[in-house]
C-alpha cells in the first residue's frame, strides 16, 4: 500500500494539477516553483556549464566517482521543466550511484519543436565523450518524456556509430505521443500528476504531424543493440502500458531489460524527496548503475 507520504502528494497534485494550468507560462512557473523547495542530498555540489551550445548542470554529490556519469534527460513533456526542476533528485541519483550527473537542459517546445531535444541531448553527448568521458562508464537516464527521449538517444548513439553507454534508465517513460496505451484510455486509472487532455496537449506542441516518429515515440523505433534497461513505473499512472510496451519490445529486440512495476504509485514518484518510495526507487537505480558501470 502507499504510503502516507506518497498520499499526501497524491492529495495536493489533486487540488491543483500542474499540466491543467489554462497556459504554458503558468505551467512552467509551477513546475518550478513546486520542485525548488526540494533539498539536495547532503554535500552535493553544482556547476552549471555548457555541453558546445547546450546549457547543463554537473551534480556531483559527495563521493561521487569523477570517471562515473550518469547523463539525465529531464521530464515535463518536452514544454516544461529544466534542470532546476530535478536538481534535487539529479543529487539523490549521484548519491545513489556515486556516479556524477550531467542533466541537460535541451530546448523545449513549442518554441523548439522535434527533433530539437534529440538534437540537444546528442550534442552532449558527444561533448561528454569529447571530454574524456568513457561511455563504459556512462548511463543515460531521464523520467517521462526524459524516459522516452533517453531511448531516442540510445537509438542516436546507435545509428551515429558512436560509443555505447553501459546501460539506460527510464522512470515512467513516455514513448508513444499518440496515446494508444491501454492505461492511457479515460477513466482506467487516476494519476493527478498525468492526465491525458494534458500530454495530448504536449505531444501536439512537441511533434505534431510526427507523432509516430520513432525518435518521437520510441515505440516505433528499431531497439536492437541497445544496452540493459531498467524501467520503473507506477500501478497508478496512465503511461503503465507505455513502459509494459517498450519493455517487451526491448526484451523482443534482444535488450536486457528490468521492469520495476511499484502497485499505487503516480507518476515519477521518484521526484518527491519526502516520498519513502522514492527513496527505495532511488536505491533501486543506484544498484543497478553501479551493476553495469564496472
Amino acid at each position: 500500500m502507499p504510503s502516507p507520504e506518497h498520499e499526501s502528494i497524491v492529495a495536493m497534485l489533486s487540488s491543483a494539477p500542474i499540466i491543467e494550468s489554462p497556459d504554458l507560462a503558468t505551467q512552467r512557473s509551477g513546475f518550478e516553483a513546486m520542485t525548488a523547495e526540494f533539498p539536495l542530498a547532503p554535500g552535493t555540489e553544482v556547476l552549471s556549464t555548457h555541453a558546445d551550445d547546450v546549457p547543463v548542470e554537473w551534480v556531483t554529490a559527495e563521493g561521487a566517482d569523477g570517471q562515473k556519469v550518469m547523463l539525465y534527460l529531464h521530464g515535463g513533456g518536452y514544454v516544461i521543466g529544466s534542470a532546476a526542476t530535478h536538481r534535487s533528485l539529479a543529487s539523490r541519483l549521484s548519491e545513489a550511484s556515486a556516479a556524477k550527473v550531467l542533466v541537460v537542459d535541451y530546448r523545449l517546445a513549442p518554441e523548439h519543436p522535434f527533433p530539437a531535444a534529440v538534437e540537444d541531448a546528442l550534442t552532449t553527448y558527444r561533448w561528454a565523450l569529447s571530454q574524456g568521458l568513457h561511455a563504459d562508464k556512462m548511463a543515460i537516464a531521464g523520467d517521462s518524456a526524459g524516459g522516452g527521449l533517453a531511448l531516442a538517444l540510445l537509438v542516436r548513439i546507435r545509428e551515429e556509430g558512436l560509443p555505447m553507454p553501459a546501460c539506460g534508465i527510464c522512470l515512467s517513460p513516455w514513448v508513444d505521443l499518440e496515446g494508444t496505451g491501454a492505461t492511457s484510455a479515460p477513466g482506467v486509472v487516476n494519476d493527478p500528476m498525468v492526465t491525458l487532455a494534458g500530454i495530448q496537449g504536449m505531444a501536439e506542441a512537441y511533434a505534431g504531424g510526427q507523432l509516430n516518429a520513432p525518435l518521437a515515440s520510441p515505440l516505433h523505433a528499431d531497439l536492437s543493440g541497445l544496452p540493459p534497461l531498467l524501467i520503473q513505473v507506477g500501478t497508478r499512472e496512465i503511461l503503465l502500458d507505455d513502459a509494459r510496451r517498450i519493455a517487451s519490445k526491448a526484451r523482443a529486440a534482444g535488450v536486457s531489460v528490468t521492469l520495476q512495476e511499484e502497485e499505487g504509485l503516480i507518476h515519477v514518484w521518484q521526484l518527491f524527496p519526502n516520498v519513502p518510495e522514492s527513496h527505495q526507487a532511488v536505491a533501486r537505480i543506484g544498484a543497478f548503475v553501479a551493476r553495469e558501470l564496472t
